[in-house]
């Protein structure tokens, strides 16, 4: 059982998807680990710690791999240093990726999208989506607090009183859970919004108030899966008006909506944008799928009217010690469970829920059901 740590070809992408630790339980349970010369070292991790853990350090480790670790989907490039029958663990995103899919099949690979984990008990620890979430909501409010020409707490000095700085989430997962509780920390006053009526007990238990118009649509907006449904046109518009009325008079608002397989919502119009002061800032976390604001430019910071609009790509690649540390737990965790123990080799159970709802490609097809190749009627 050979296990491969590949490099990342992506150049806004410094995560790794094994550490030393990881390493080290993968030999455990019986794997040789090869991992690409260099891999870790944008996540501060040296070539000579894995070899430490007991990985060989190679130029071209995915040759003979049985089972290859990554953080983002394989190039097409990549696909021709991969056996036929390896299995490829990423975070995919295959939404829209109908080539890349291919790609993968026509090579002959077992492909798992990490971020299809279904939510259910038995799979939290390996929730890629929640871990990297976590970590992109506490530095959109680091982000957020380094534009912010002002101090987020109250002050009170001889000099004069500095005034708390007021910053608004939108969207409350698990992003958006965390850069309250961060924001809250740095003494900043909270305020919070979600169409799922869910979120209204968890906003209010980290000491932030909720904001949303809380008809009885609103009472419905929540999949069985804990997702948010898209809201209809009449509940969007009064949403708006609201959440127009609020943002003027906020410092610092972080937009974190999301919906799996859509282009993010538009929460932010340029006329809200307007609205607020100069100085204040607004973080867009969905800036990579289209963003939530209006002006919002992917992998820029831009000013409008004296608003600075953050537009960071890959924030939780902004904390990669932290990020790759826990994705490669994640991974771990996930890759256990297709290890027999007693044999020390791998044994997929292609029938376990996990594999089914994580499985793209296998023996040169695309089997997950919804990203079937598209046939004419």
């Amino acid at each position: 059982m050979r296990i491969a740590v590949a490099r990342e070809t992506d150049a806004h992408e410094p995560r790794v998807a094994a550490t030393p630790e990881t390493v080290k339980k993968f030999k455990a349970l019986g794997a040789e680990v090869a991992v690409t010369r260099g891999a870790g070292i944008a996540s501060g991790i040296p070539d000579s710690e894995y070899e430490a853990a007991g990985a060989t350090v190679g130029d071209n480790v995915t040759k003979d791999a049985d089972l290859v670790l990554k953080v983002r989907r394989p190039a097409p490039a990549e696909l021709v240093d991969y056996k036929k029958g390896a299995l490829i663990v990423a975070i995919m995103d295959p939404y829209g990726q109908d080539a890349a899919l291919k790609a993968m099949a026509d090579a002959g690979l077992a492909a798992f999208a990490m971020e299809l984990m279904p939510r259910i008990t038995r799979a939290q620890s390996m929730d890629v989506l929640s871990s990297q979430a976590n970590l992109a909501g506490y530095r959109a409010i680091v982000d957020g607090a380094a534009e912010y020409g002002r101090a987020l707490p109250m002050m009170m000095t001889a000099a004069g009183t500095v005034p708390a700085a007021k910053v608004f989430i939108m969207g409350v997962g698990v992003a958006g859970l965390q850069a309250i509780a961060t924001a809250r920390r740095l003494g900043a006053v909270v305020t919070a919004t979600d169409v799922r009526p869910a979120t209204k007990e968890q906003v209010e238990s980290l000491g932030a108030k909720f904001l949303a118009v809380e008809d009885e649509e609103f009472k419905n907006a929540q999949t069985a899966g804990g997702y948010a449904k898209e809201m209809s046109k009449e509940y969007q518009a009064k949403q708006a008006a609201l959440t127009a009325e609020h943002i003027k008079k906020q410092d610092i608002v972080i937009t974190t909506a999301l919906i799996p397989g859509r282009p993010a919502p538009r929460l932010i119009t340029k006329e809200m944008v307007k609205s607020m002061r100069p100085g204040s800032v607004i973080v867009d976390l969905a800036v990579e799928r289209g963003g939530n604001v209006e002006g919002a430019q992917a992998g820029s910071v831009v000013v409008v009217d004296g608003v600075k609009i953050v537009g960071h790509l890959n924030v939780p690649g902004r904390l990669a010690a932290s990020s790759s540390a826990l994705y490669a737990k994640n991974l771990l965790n996930f890759i256990e469970t297709m290890i027999d123990k007693k044999e020390k080799k791998l044994a997929v159970n292609w029938d376990d829920e996990l594999i089914k709802a994580t499985l793209l490609t296998r023996d040169g097809a695309v089997v997950h059901p919804n990203f079937q190749p598209k046939t004419a009627a």
